[in-house]
């Protein structure tokens, strides 16, 4: 199978499980409550977040947070879609992080269009030290951003080991 038809299925699997986790929470929840998964670290909390990765800008004006959080976002998908096309057959790692950047994107994007809002519920913390609830999406953001990461650490180091052989 070409590697664009599985960058594409992942895409759409993970957009699936996404949506669906975020419907099954507000399905079975009221916001804020929250259920203890493992005490002292985890729990599944409704969470209402009308900012960005976080809730950073949630108390920005509508016209900017309309701007910043949807405007900018879809142009970044289409963005990140051409570079999954540019890098399909070539440097996997590449554009895996592509393409779980991209699942991500779009399903918060889904939830803003449709709600004004993205719904997290991932609720990670300890004693009084919470990290800011999050989702699926925003999972997949930040490991394809890891990824990315990696990605480019890596070929700094294959291209110099490539200069250190090849001297001028």
């Amino acid at each position: 199978m070409k590697r664009i038809w599985i960058f594409c299925l992942l895409i759409a699997g993970l957009i699936l499980l996404d949506q669906f986790t975020k419907v099954a929470i507000e399905q079975n929840y009221a916001l804020s409550e929250s259920t203890t998964v493992i005490k002292g670290f985890f729990n599944i909390t409704y969470i209402r977040n009308t900012g960005a990765a976080f809730g950073m800008g949630a108390g920005a004006a509508d016209h900017w947070r309309k701007i910043l959080f949807l405007a900018l976002p879809v142009l970044v998908c289409f963005y990140l879609m051409v570079l999954i096309w540019k890098t399909r057959n070539d440097r996997l790692m590449l554009g895996l992080s592509y393409t779980l950047i991209l699942a991500g994107a779009i399903g918060n994007l889904m939830d803003r269009f449709a709600m004004g809002y993205v719904v997290d519920f991932l609720d990670f913390y300890y004693k009084y030290h919470h990290f800011p609830a999050f989702n699926v999406a925003d999972s997949s953001i930040t490991v394809g951003a890891a990824l990315l990461l990696l990605d480019f650490i890596i070929e700094a180091i294959q291209k110099k080991k490539e200069d250190a052989a090849n001297p001028l």
